[in-house]
């Protein structure tokens, strides 16, 4: 059964994968992949549950355990494994609920609130930036740098190192493309992830010497009921935080406002009333959101939706058709700022829900107000855009023209 493998792979699937999500979903919502060597669902209600039960659906392993590599190159790789084998987003209870409970308390809402001043001030900046010349790439002039500066100041990050993360992330995340990256791709990434794990180590030994008011510093100090962090978790969760912190929220703002752009009565509904800033968000989350795929591995034989599922085969749960599912959804291709329920999947679900789903409904709403509220008849520069569809969905540039201030 390969009827959707040519089109898993298509540039019209990389420009716009929900027409393939809803084919999918209607033939073959649980449909084995031969070119990606694994099963793929797009159902909300299979995903949920997947997403949710740990114990048949593990995320041990799921993102190399199942590379089809040969002995010399699984050699070479083992650092790679090895990290995605531990860490936050890599083990289920009840590892991972006791690193998620050192590490949460950064990431409370109360802890996250305390940061709106500060967040609104870099949005200010960046657009004070930008607002004389009447034009912008929302991503790297305004999307990209207030994220990453404000993950980057919560971890203790120096400015002058931003950067070097921007580069190793991108590079890091490049072999989860596929469930069968390729060995250049593999050691590419490994590669960046072995910069960036050296560059943690040496902040954590700094900081045990000079604790900090940041982030890093509480990961070396947590300790709850006897518990710490080893050095690799600590690793392997900084390299997450960062990671996790700033790409999502990056494409999470650009999406958004490309989906704005394109649906101009919502614009103008956001515009006029920004106290809807933070419905549209949850919307955009729905129905463009930057985090499109999940994986988990069938810790046993297990059937859904009537298919049989065999022990040690992956999954690959597709959050993005889940949040286009008109049996949860009604109208879901719509774009809908004020939809309401809007129980989308954008953050994921269960013991894994992302810890900084409150960092990111912080900045995004912050971001929507600042650029529609300053920035006045906002226009595509071009309709010539390019999609990332990888482990991040977002445009590679967003070119926007405006009346200058």
């Amino acid at each position: 059964m390969a009827q959707f493998d040519s089109a898993l792979t298509s540039a019209a699937f990389n420009d716009n994968p929900y027409p393939v999500y809803h084919q999918m979903r209607d033939a073959a919502p649980v449909y084995w992949s031969d070119a990606w060597g694994c099963w793929m669902l797009t159902r909300y209600q299979d995903i949920t549950w997947t997403l949710q039960d740990y114990q048949t659906f593990t995320s041990l392993g799921r993102l190399t355990a199942t590379m089809d590599l040969p002995e010399p190159l699984w050699e070479k790789v083992k650092p790679l494994v090895r990290h995605y084998s531990q860490g936050l987003i890599n083990v289920d209870p009840p590892d991972h609920t006791r690193m998620r409970k050192l590490v949460h308390m950064a990431f409370t809402p109360r802890a996250i609130r305390k940061m709106e001043t500060y967040v609104q001030d870099i949005v200010s900046r960046l657009i004070d930036a930008q607002i004389e010349r009447g034009e912008m790439d929302v991503i790297w002039d305004f999307s990209y740098p207030l994220p990453v500066t404000v993950i980057a100041t919560m971890m203790g990050i120096p400015v002058e190192d931003h950067a070097k993360f921007k580069a190793w992330s991108g590079e890091i995340v490049g072999f989860m493309a596929t469930p069968k990256p390729s060995p250049e791709v593999l050691l590419k990434s490994q590669d960046a992830l072995l910069a960036m794990q050296q560059y943690f180590r040496d902040i954590y030994a700094k900081r045990r010497q000079q604790p900090q008011d940041d982030l890093i510093t509480a990961l070396v100090q947590a300790e709850l009921e006897g518990d710490k962090l080893t050095e690799e978790e600590m690793v392997s969760s900084s390299v997450t935080i960062l990671i996790g912190g700033h790409e999502t929220t990056t494409y999470l703002i650009a999406n958004g406002l490309n989906a704005l752009l394109q649906h101009p009565d919502e614009f103008r509904r956001l515009r006029d009333n920004l106290d809807l800033a933070e419905s549209a968000t949850e919307e955009f989350l729905r129905y463009e959101g930057p985090f499109q795929r999940n994986r988990r591995i069938a810790t046993r034989q297990v059937q859904i939706d009537g298919v049989t599922i065999e022990k040690d085969q992956l999954i690959i749960q597709f959050l993005g058709a889940a949040n286009r599912d008109p049996a949860q959804f009604p109208d879901p291709d719509a774009l809908d700022i004020k939809r309401s329920p809007n129980k989308h999947l954008a953050f994921g679900y269960g013991p894994h829900f992302c810890l900084g789903a409150p960092l990111a409904r912080l900045e995004a709403p912050l971001a929507f107000r600042g650029l529609l509220g300053r920035l006045k008849n906002m226009r595509l520069a071009h309709d010539n855009l390019e999609w990332n569809n990888a482990l991040f969905r977002g445009l590679k540039s967003l070119p926007i023209e405006f009346e200058p201030a």
